[in-house]
């Protein structure tokens, strides 16, 4: 397994990043940058869900004068997304975001990377290298070989400016792609990887599609951050991101949910019980494993690593702590109670333990 302490190490913001086994959140705002209240409103939500790292768009002059502005009211790292225009790079950098995410690809001439390098090396405010499927030279069909070889082509201009704060994405929005593309990569450059299928699709699909491809390569210990890309709100990339990291054991103060498929011994409304659990857990800061099982059989029994759970019986549900049955409660008090059971939990108490 390869792993993620030994790639290069430097700060973005005050977050250590690479040479540890930390993988961050990252994710993107869809306000107009310009828009400074709604872009900050934005980032709050993003940072209260736990987004880690945030991403804005510069899309012109007025996008980058407004980032200092911006940054002076959040409390993430902000990085600009530049295309294009380098000057537009040069001003994000006086306006004193903590990363530069940068296609050289975009960038007609060398000499226009080489003034955002010099001017990222005097700041000490590190690079993003981003190549992607869709975007590759002379929109060339993509290979691994072909997306490694483009990244290692503008990463040579950053190191013979002496200049190593450099991240590297590689984003596909074929999974198989993605997957292979990061593997060769790992093996080729001593750099963070921020991880992502692009353009992955709606929340359904496209977190399917993120989980496997981004798990199966956090697996095998590649990857410094992540980005679920998901056509719906922000806040749901990092709901999935989050429910990845947790399962992977990279991400702890994450609630789990335990839930049974439901069977004919069903005698209760599961279902949507559980699913309103669910959306509650996803303001809920604790590392708690809750289990909502459809009948008391063998609910108790198969959740019983459950901190807190219910198994239901036919207007009924016993209320269960590790395993022991608590009490009994009417399926119109379930919700309720488990809402009491979550909000009382202290997680701080198992992990001193531990």
């Amino acid at each position: 397994m390869l792993q993620r302490e030994k790639t290069k190490q430097f700060m973005v913001g005050d977050l250590p990043f690479g040479g540890n086994n930390k993988v961050y959140i990252q994710s993107m705002t869809n306000t107009f940058t310009k828009d400074i209240d709604a872009t900050v409103a934005q980032i709050k939500i993003l940072t209260d869900a736990g987004c880690d790292i945030v991403r804005v768009a510069v899309l012109d002059m007025e996008d980058a004068k407004s980032l200092s502005k911006i940054i002076a009211q959040i409390k993430i790292p902000l990085v600009a997304d530049i295309h294009f225009n380098y000057e537009l790079a040069l001003e994000a950098i006086n306006q004193g975001v903590d990363k530069i995410r940068l296609n050289p690809g975009n960038l007609p001439k060398r000499e226009q990377v080489e003034a955002v390098v010099k001017a990222c090396k005097a700041k000490h405010i590190p690079i993003r290298i981003g190549v992607n499927s869709g975007s590759l030279p002379g929109r060339a069909l993509p290979t691994p070989e072909l997306m490694v070889a483009t990244a290692e082509y503008h990463v040579e201009i950053l190191e013979s400016m002496d200049f190593h704060d450099i991240a590297i994405s590689l984003k596909a929005t074929d999974m198989n792609l993605m997957i292979e593309t990061y593997r060769l990569a790992a093996k080729k450059f001593p750099y963070p990887l921020h991880l992502g299928v692009t353009e992955a699709g709606t929340a359904f699909s496209g977190a399917i599609k993120s989980a496997m491809g981004i798990g199966i390569l956090l697996h095998e210990g590649i990857g410094n951050t992540i980005r679920v890309s998901l056509t719906d709100d922000p806040r749901v990339e990092i709901q999935a991101a989050k429910e990845i990291l947790k399962n992977l054991d990279l991400r702890d103060k994450v609630p789990n949910l335990i839930s049974c498929p439901t069977c004919g011994r069903i005698q209760y409304d599961m279902i949507d019980i559980a699913k309103r659990i669910e959306t509650y857990l996803l303001q809920v800061n604790k590392t708690i494993n809750v289990a909502i099982m459809g009948c008391a059989v063998n609910g108790p029994g198969e959740a019983k690593h459950a901190d807190i759970g219910v198994a239901g019986g036919k207007g009924e549900a016993l209320l269960f702590r590790k395993g022991k049955v608590i009490k009994k409660i009417k399926e119109a008090d379930v919700y309720d109670e488990l809402i009491k059971e979550i909000d009382n939990y202290d997680d701080s108490i198992v992990e001193q333990a531990i």
